[in-house]
């Protein structure tokens, strides 16, 4: 409050001393050829903000998601603009915040059995950083790491203390990735819809039509939760934005998509049913199943590439040659999955590393399952996060990984069915759908570390960990309630 009302009293020195700021600026710019001193009044606005009032920097972090762009700062370094400086950015004022006033952190948030199990994550994360074959891109991995969790989770958790302040966040996604889906299907559609065209229509906002499509699956479960509680012209505007996104969906041509999608009518009455731990023991016997046939006798050997195995235009082409073992993407995966698998066998307590999968896995492969893409240019990774997790931090990690999924869906479905309004419990679902949806496109690639969906993966965590501490309050202060009844008849 002092801040703002000296703010006030110096604001026309203020106003002169960054007009010259930015004059200077542009006139450095000119005269060393090079646009880096216009990020400096860039930088002092964000100082300024921060001393005024950084939730504002936290809402503007949420609106930049979908529209965030990847640039290449060098051939070998990139970034997301303009989320990733913000997030950075707000991970250090948290740092600040705990630092100056730890009393206004919340404890129960803090020892919340998941907020737990998110730092045993980080810090297994930190333990096979220094133990790693690269320290130094195991490092850069745990700094996006720490970044993401800070930021979504913890800082979430710190800035988000009611419903409707959650119903705020998604709004400010919801309104900027209608957008940017609606410029990609505009695009889309110059280029008749072309199976093989969806990629010329992703940029600038998303890298391809993977990153596309996962975006778009992840959100919709929240998209049906605004539409559900919206009414009047809000509830006009998200049915149309509903069938923006899920046509995005139709149209971005992503297997991952489409089975994530079909899984959640099915989640939603585990959930509803109270069948989740059944459904996570019936998915681990099926996956310990899959993995035992192939292993038995080498049965993997049979899937080796042939002369019939290409590339498809067609989607129909891709699905039937899916499931017929032809589709290059598919075998291209089963060359990186079978080299992951030789790296588990050589280190499997501590792995390679965070972030060292294409730094080694060549001197793994079967050359025999090889494609004619196995070049790999684009450094691409295993296009299975479970897998990668495993490699690269060990079983343990793998262990603690599956734990953190497994207990978010856990308690999602305990904190759904002890909300007590309909609308809470929506929230609650939406989340968990949308969680559930993050973990099936993990099956066939690794986006934790990408802004668009390690941003939603955290903090769906924190909206659940959010959501049972308001019911547990509740039930708290309705059992004082009635003590006071009882005592007042006695």
């Amino acid at each position: 409050m002092r801040s703002q009302l000296a703010i006030r009293k110096y604001s026309h020195n203020l106003f002169v001393g960054y007009a010259f700021c930015i004059v200077a600026s542009i006139m450095g710019a000119i005269f060393l050829e090079t646009p880096t001193p216009l990020l400096f009044p860039l930088a002092l606005a964000f100082v300024f903000q921060v001393l005024v009032d950084y939730e504002k920097i936290y809402f503007l972090l949420f609106l930049s998601i979908p529209i965030s762009t990847e640039v290449f700062l060098t051939d070998h370094l990139a970034t997301d603009l303009p989320t990733e400086p913000l997030i950075v950015g707000l991970m250090l004022i948290y740092f600040l915040v705990v630092l100056t006033n730890p009393l206004s952190i919340d404890r129960k948030y803090i020892k919340h059995p998941l907020s737990i199990l998110i730092l045993v994550h980080v810090a297994w994360v930190a333990i096979t950083t220094f133990t790693s074959s690269a320290i130094g891109f195991s490092f850069k991995f745990l700094l996006a790491k720490l970044w993401y969790v800070v930021t979504f989770f913890y800082f979430t958790g710190y800035l988000v203390k009611d419903q409707k302040k959650v119903n705020l966040l998604l709004w400010l996604i919801a309104i900027p990735l209608a957008l940017a889906t609606t410029k990609v299907i505009i695009h889309h559609a110059t280029l008749e819809f072309g199976f093989k065209k969806i990629n010329e229509a992703c940029p600038p906002f998303f890298r391809n039509h993977v990153n596309y499509a996962a975006i778009l699956s992840v959100f919709i479960p929240f998209m049906c939760y605004l539409w559900k509680w919206s009414v009047g012209l809000k509830k006009r505007i998200l049915e149309i934005t509903l069938g923006v996104l899920v046509f995005g969906v139709l149209t971005a041509y992503t297997r991952a998509a489409y089975v994530a999608l079909a899984i959640i009518p099915v989640a939603y009455w585990i959930i509803r049913l109270r069948f989740v731990k059944l459904a996570a023991i019936i998915a681990s016997i099926g996956a310990l199943g899959i993995l035992s046939f192939l292993i038995t006798e080498n049965k993997f050997m049979e899937l080796v590439p042939t002369d019939q195995t290409i590339a498809h235009t067609e989607l129909s082409d891709i699905v039937s040659s899916t499931s017929e073992l032809k589709d290059v993407s598919t075998m291209e995966r089963y060359y990186r999955w079978i080299a992951g698998a030789q790296m588990i066998a050589e280190k499997p307590i501590l792995g390679f590393g965070p972030g060292n999968f294409y730094h080694f896995y060549k001197h793994y492969t079967l050359n025999r399952f090889s494609t004619y893409v196995s070049d790999n240019p684009e450094k691409s990774g295993i296009h299975n996060y479970y897998l990668m997790t495993t490699l690269e931090q060990g079983i343990i990690g793998l262990i603690i990984f599956l734990l953190l999924i497994y207990t978010t869906i856990i308690y999602g479905e305990q904190v759904y069915h002890q909300s007590p309004t309909r609308e809470r419990r929506d929230l609650v679902m939406a989340t968990i759908l949308s969680t559930i949806v993050i973990d099936a496109f993990l099956l066939m690639n690794d986006m934790i570390e990408t802004d668009k969906i390690g941003s939603f993966f955290f903090f769906n965590i924190a909206i659940i960990v959010i959501i049972d501490l308001i019911n547990q309050k509740e039930i708290e202060r309705s059992g004082i309630h009635s003590n006071d009844k009882k005592d007042k008849t006695s």
